[in-house]
């Protein structure tokens, strides 16, 4: 999730393990401690892309980490603040839950978590996109009405208590979203009489009512949307995989664990000459029907024998009105 949203989440533990104890601060730590696992991004400054993106959501992102990691900082932050009455028990326990809780909450975006490092298996239930305002706007605002409370003031425990409740509620409720969203998809692709191999479903962004759909087919991988103010049937569009256009660059290192990084969701596209490896966990860049450039895709550079792979940067595009795309497709075609 968004950087703000895993401070409130750390604030909000923070303050359930500790707040009664030393007020405030509690609120100050679990947000530090709920915005660590992701100074992993600093890895894009001296590693290569693969292996940075690889380590991304890492080992940062695991129970291992949270667990030899908490002891560490809550003695730390124990030395800081020798005046008052916590132990250094009790700030690794703060600690522990705010690093744990981060990737926690991630697990349910797209990208997903290492949760088992040094077990490669991502965990991943794609049911809310990285920034969900659904998510984030009420947690945020128990959060701060907690902290104008007196630290041993029931309305205090209350707006923290309720503040949890409603943010992991959501989360619940992605699922079951995603879960009827991945039935209408099916009824889609039988109603069209399309035979595919695999679903994989996501929320587009800032919602859980309009989803996307990635349809393995096999040549080919479908995607479509859908929302559930949709009234018309869904279409499909297809992108051909391609992946004969990578020739001897299918052996390639960088290219097999790119691949194990897509989980095998991937095309191949080539633009004079130029070849681009193409994620499409994260759909295209934007909803126009003429939209061609997916949100996460690679510049594959010969370098000799080897393969030098560049993040293709972002195009830039008219932020309002790709929102005013996004506002009037979720409200049905």
């Amino acid at each position: 999730m968004d950087s703000l949203t895993q401070i409130v989440l750390g604030a909000a533990v923070g303050e359930a393990v500790l707040g009664k104890k030393i007020g405030n601060k509690a609120m100050l730590y679990g947000a530090i401690a709920g915005t660590i696992p992701d100074l992993d991004v600093i890895t894009r400054y001296f590693l290569d892309t693969v292996t940075a993106t690889e380590w991304h959501r890492g080992v940062s992102h695991s129970i291992f980490f949270s667990i030899m990691f908490a002891p560490i900082f809550g003695w730390l932050v124990w030395k800081i603040n020798k005046k008052e009455s916590a132990t250094w028990k009790e700030w690794s326990k703060l600690m522990f839950w705010g690093l744990f809780t981060h990737p926690l909450l991630d697990a349910f975006t797209t990208w997903g978590t290492q949760l088992f490092w040094p077990f490669k298996t991502r965990l991943a239930f794609q049911s809310i996109f990285v920034i969900d305002p659904l998510y984030t706007v009420p947690f945020i605002t128990f959060v701060i009405l907690a902290m104008f409370q007196k630290r041993t003031s029931d309305k205090r425990s209350k707006y923290i208590k309720l503040g949890l409740l409603i943010s992991t509620s959501y989360l619940i409720l992605t699922l079951v979203l995603k879960g009827v969203a991945f039935q209408k998809f099916e009824q889609g692709l039988e109603t069209q009489n399309i035979s595919y191999r695999e679903i994989n479903t996501r929320p587009a962004p800032l919602n859980t009512v309009l989803w996307m759909a990635n349809i393995e087919t096999d040549d080919a991988y479908l995607m479509g949307d859908y929302s559930f103010f949709d009234t018309q049937s869904i279409s499909f569009t297809s992108y051909p995989k391609n992946h004969e256009l990578l020739g001897k660059w299918s052996s390639n290192d960088k290219i097999e664990r790119l691949i194990k990084i897509t989980e095998g969701w991937y095309t191949i596209t080539e633009n004079d000459g130029q070849l681009y490896f193409n994620d499409l966990r994260f759909g295209l860049i934007s909803l126009d029907d003429n939209e061609n450039q997916f949100a996460f895709s690679y510049k594959l550079v010969p370098n000799g024998d080897d393969l030098i792979v560049e993040e293709r940067p972002k195009f830039k595009r008219d932020a309002k009105r790709l929102m005013v795309a996004l506002w009037q497709r979720i409200w049905g075609n």
